[in-house]
């Protein structure tokens, strides 16, 4: 019986040092600022058995999601404006607003998910929920689900 691949999302922060490493390896090693695997591990201070064991299970979270559909959940504030903001920001990274769904404000406090469909050309999408969740007015951007 095969194991099926499971996946998680987790922030930057909970991700161990040596797999933080790899990806930059890889980045080194993708954009031809190195030409060989011993110079990028040289270059992030890796050994070359940790890059090889890691190497094909970590990945930015961006580089694999092109053609997927995320769905986020967040809090934000009743506040006339702000979800207008959020949606300008996945419009400015090229992502297809799929599904919008708003739950009556309580106590100023209105909860959001929308699903985000990620086109061949739409940006970094870490960077996209940072800039969400930098935005004045918005809590706790989290991906619920991706397809």
């Amino acid at each position: 019986m095969s194991e099926t691949a499971k996946y998680y999302v987790v922030t930057q922060k909970a991700v161990p040092e040596v797999l933080l490493r790899v990806v930059e390896a890889k980045r080194l090693l993708e954009s031809e600022k190195v030409l060989t695997v011993q110079e990028a591990v040289d270059a992030v201070g890796i050994s070359r058995s940790s890059f090889y064991k890691y190497k094909d299970d970590i990945f930015q979270f961006h580089d694999n999601t092109a053609g997927t559909t995320i769905t986020l959940t967040f809090q934000m504030e009743d506040e006339p404006g702000i979800l207008s903001d959020v949606l300008k920001i996945i419009a400015e990274y090229g992502a297809n607003i799929l599904t919008i769904h708003q739950s009556i404000p309580i106590s100023g406090m209105a909860s959001l998910s929308l699903s985000v469909q990620v086109l061949q050309n739409t940006g970094d999408i870490s960077k996209m929920l940072e800039r969400m969740e930098a935005h004045k007015g918005v809590h706790h951007v989290k991906i619920l689900a991706r397809d």
